[in-house]
């Protein structure tokens, strides 16, 4: 049997090695991960995103991206406007129809885009309020709920409780009573839309024997003390006419709610006992 020299066998192994080692350096063995966000040939971008209108303003448009596997986004809204944002937001100059668009990409730079049609349209005004005078004919009972001396709601700390009287009235059973003294005060708060034109009408009528007077007045958004009428007042009207105490006289008091959403009801007499009867308001189309 022959022997391999162990001399030789370690030259051989030495030769080998080396060879291994020139191959290997002589290999590229660099190679590129790919970016965060993007999976090359499983997972390219894929653009997409929703639009929401703005309820204050209704040319102002937000778009949520709901974009994958994307890592840079461009924004074109359609009016001239762009972003480089990952969500948009975007004031259009007025109604119509626009495409946005999405191009969203990765650090390979693979791209992919979606677009969207948006129509603006400025939506409808809701219907005004019409304010709701509780116990406007001054009638037992009248409350939503079947109670109520006709009077309730309009009890205050200005001044005493008013009256009821039953005759003379406009119509029902019932009319407010404010006696020459004065001192009875009624008051009420209820709600309005904003800078609308409203029409409160009411019936009243006055006592004979001396000069006197009762108004109604308006106030934006409501009071809690009389010195502050002079600059609350939308709107007021003072009766005087006393040709038949019997005889109620219709009032159409107009007025524009202003940027209150609120206002309130001030009815005060002087001199000579008043009645009021009948209180509503009404929509000045």
């Amino acid at each position: 049997m022959k022997l391999l020299n162990i001399n030789q066998y370690w030259t051989l192994s030495k030769i080998s090695i080396l060879i291994t080692l020139v191959v290997l350096s002589s290999c590229d063995l660099t190679f590129e991960l790919p970016e965060e966000g993007s999976l090359p040939d499983k997972t390219p971008p894929k653009a997409n995103f929703s639009a929401s209108q703005n309820e204050a303003d209704y040319l102002l448009y937000s778009f949520s991206n709901e974009s994958i596997s994307a890592t840079d986004f461009q924004w074109d809204f359609g009016d001239g406007n762009t972003s480089t944002d990952k969500d948009g937001i975007n004031t259009f100059p007025a109604e119509g129809k626009y495409t946005v668009t999405l191009t969203a990409s990765d650090k390979l730079g693979v791209v992919d885009s979606y677009s969207m049609e948006i129509e603006v349209i400025e939506p409808e005004a809701p219907a005004a309020i019409i304010p709701v005078i509780l116990e406007g004919g001054f009638e037992d009972g009248a409350l939503p709920d079947g109670t109520g001396d006709g009077r309730d709601s309009w009890r205050n700390d200005f001044g005493d409780v008013i009256q009821i009287t039953s005759s003379p009235v406009h119509e029902g059973s019932q009319a407010a009573k404010f006696p020459s003294t004065g001192d009875r005060i009624a008051y009420q708060e209820m709600a309005v839309t904003p800078n609308t034109d409203y029409m409160l009408t009411y019936y009243y009528t006055l006592k004979t024997d001396i000069p006197g007077s009762v108004t109604v007045t308006v106030l934006a958004n409501g009071i809690t003390n009389l010195s502050e009428v002079p600059n609350a007042t939308l709107a007021a009207f003072e009766g005087t006419d006393q040709t038949d105490a019997d005889t109620y006289e219709r009032v159409d008091l107009p007025f524009n709610s202003g940027a209150n959403t609120q206002i309130a009801l001030l009815i005060t007499n002087k001199d000579v006992e008043g009645r009021v009867d009948a209180m509503s308001f009404s929509l000045i189309e």
